[in-house]
């Protein structure tokens, strides 16, 4: 391997990443873009295994399941767009890992999606589980030349159960070889399984980015693909089914089970003998005469023995270095803050999700990249608005911790996983917490203090300090757009009173000639308290009993009743005393 390939291979297995092995397993990941500056070659090369021509294998399945693929240049086949749930969980959170890890490949999950349809239709038929293993393994046929490459054994039988040739393997089928160095954890389970639907889609998506791919630039994509099958026909089938997808053609359906139909055997298939050449029968030889014995001959005379040659001198043992310390890996993950993650729709999260992280020597891994993943999200959308995607990687501070702020709740109640992880060549450590969006509480009240005295006015004076309280289930509660009016009952339903014909309390602040019978309060403190502005009354108002009601943008009221009062009539002088 050459030596910057290797560089690549071994960041590359940084990433063990995007999701939920059922619900709860992840994907994400932490990579460094590999340099193509020095020596050596950053990507596959076109005459590389994984990039043999093996055309379409189908893999057996009925046409049921493995429908003919798109003609070259043509769109996928209608009624293909179908994703197994856990399939495409697993494209997307690959694609969400290398797009954190690799910002400028711009790997899309349905590119993912287009090889894992072509490859083995997404696992279908095979028992694909949610946690993204198989009931049945996925084997290719024998790359024995017959009718595709030819690619001798590389595994010794490990993966694809064949000691004499190679088969792909897996949901996305890799050639053994090609697993060796570009394998991924797509699921924290410190195992790097082609057979796994995770690990496949986070091993194919850093496959397709190597060298400093930039997947959105058209020829790059080709290369991209042609590396994988080295086949037009296979190239135009794969490209076919992501445009379908980008289109909106993918949708998640349900895990199908496994099939009761012959797939690819597990073992490794018979190795014909070579026929025998039958060979010419063999003509007797006719028998030989005895000879007459040889006289015997004279024993000759012992040698004189030689003398032994001196020993020598036996050579230094060579001085063998001691081996280095293996450089500590990560050892523990371990969670500071965000146990408890709870927000209402759209706020941001006062807890900030915060771990540190320990190498095995027992010190703070500095320096290190941690992902944090809002993952299996039923909340309209919680995440970091300042991040790409629904990823945040924060790097470790001296002491090995990494916060995250900014988390913002989605637009609905729910719940979602985040998924904490860093990784090194060691494996990978992963932490989970779950958050939850709450609805917001509503007011179910709305009432004057205890203790408060009636409404009460006389006429041409201020009616002041009209305080109300807004609670929720018994506890105040700040509300917002609270609307206060004067009504009138009409027909007996409450009903707002006309600004330019009514004579009963107003507002100041109207516009010239006209009175304000209605206005917007501001919002409350935590407290709840209302406190209304004063209400003006007229000198010449006719007393009686006029109504101000408050209504709630979630619809409670409360009519307060204000009683004015003729204002008292001026006592009449009583006229002086005569002497």
């Amino acid at each position: 391997m050459k030596p910057l390939h290797r560089h690549l291979v071994n960041t590359s297995r940084k990433v063990l990443c995007t999701a939920a092995l059922a619900a709860s397993l992840t994907t994400a990941a932490v990579v460094t873009s590999p340099t193509t500056a020095d020596a050596g070659e950053s990507e596959p090369t076109p005459d590389s295994p994984q990039a043999a021509d093996r055309g379409d294998a189908r893999l057996d399945l009925p046409d049921l399941v493995a429908d003919p693929p798109a003609a070259p240049g043509a769109a996928a086949p209608e009624g293909a767009s179908g994703i197994p749930g856990t399939a495409l969980d697993a494209y997307q959170r690959a694609a969400s890992s290398v797009a954190a890890a690799l910002p400028n490949c711009k790997l899309p999950w349905e590119l993912l999606a287009g090889i894992g349809r072509v490859e083995s239709v997404h696992a279908s038929g095979y028992g694909l589980k949610a946690d993204g293993s198989t009931e049945k393994p996925i084997r290719g046929p024998r790359l024995d030349g017959n009718g595709f490459a030819e690619i001798r054994d590389t595994d010794r039988g490990e993966w694809d159960a064949d000691t004499a040739y190679d088969r792909a393997i897996g949901p996305l089928q890799f050639i053994p070889s090609t697993w060796q160095t570009w394998g991924a954890d797509g699921n924290g389970d410190g195992k790097r399984d082609p057979n796994n639907m995770y690990d496949a889609a986070l091993g194919a998506g850093l496959y397709l980015c190597a060298g400093d791919r930039d997947l959105s630039n058209a020829a790059k994509l080709d290369q991209a693909v042609l590396s994988y099958n080295r086949s037009r026909e296979y190239v135009n089938t794969v490209l076919g089914y992501m445009r379908q997808y980008q289109a909106g053609g993918g949708t998640a359906v349900p895990n199908p089970p496994a099939g009761t139909y012959p797939t690819q055997p597990p073992g490794s298939l018979p190795t014909p003998r070579p026929p025998v050449t039958p060979q010419a029968p063999v003509t007797p030889t006719p028998p030989v005469r005895p000879t007459t014995p040889a006289k015997p001959t004279t024993p000759t005379k012992p040698t004189t023995p030689t003398t032994p040659a001196k020993p020598t001198t036996p050579t230094k043992p060579p001085v063998t270095q001691p081996e280095k310390p293996a450089a500590p890996h990560l050892s523990e993950l371990t969670l500071l803050g965000g146990a408890g993650l709870t927000a209402e729709p759209g706020a941001a999260f006062a807890e900030v999700p915060k771990v540190k992280l320990v190498l095995s020597d027992g010190k703070p891994a500095a320096g290190r990249d941690v992902v944090f993943t809002v993952e299996s999200d039923t909340t309209g959308g919680t995440a970091f608005p300042k991040a790409p995607g629904n990823s945040l990687v924060v790097r470790t501070d001296a002491q090995g911790t990494a916060s995250a702020p900014g988390l913002t709740a989605g637009t609905k109640p729910g719940i979602f996983t985040l998924r904490v992880a860093a990784y090194d060549k060691a494996g990978s450590l992963t932490v989970n917490l779950t958050g939850t969006v709450t609805a917001k509480p509503v007011v179910d009240l709305l009432a004057r203090p205890k203790g408060a005295e009636p409404l009460t006015a006389v006429a041409g004076a201020r009616i002041e300090g009209i305080e109300v309280l807004a609670t929720a289930k018994g506890k105040p509660l700040a509300v917002t757009g609270v609307l206060a009016e004067v009504v009138e009952k009409k027909n007996g339903a409450w009903v707002p009173v006309d600004p330019a014909t009514a004579k009963g309390p107003y507002f100041a602040g109207a516009a010239e000639g006209k009175k304000a019978t209605s206005l917007e309060l501001p919002a409350t403190g935590a407290d709840g308290r209302i406190a209304l502005p004063a209400l003006h009354t007229a000198a010449d108002l006719a007393p009686g009993t006029y109504h101000l009601r408050l209504t709630t943008p979630d619809g409670v009221t409360l009519v307060l009743n204000i009683a004015v009062t003729a204002p008292a009539a001026p006592a009449t002088p009583t006229p002086p005393k005569t002497a």
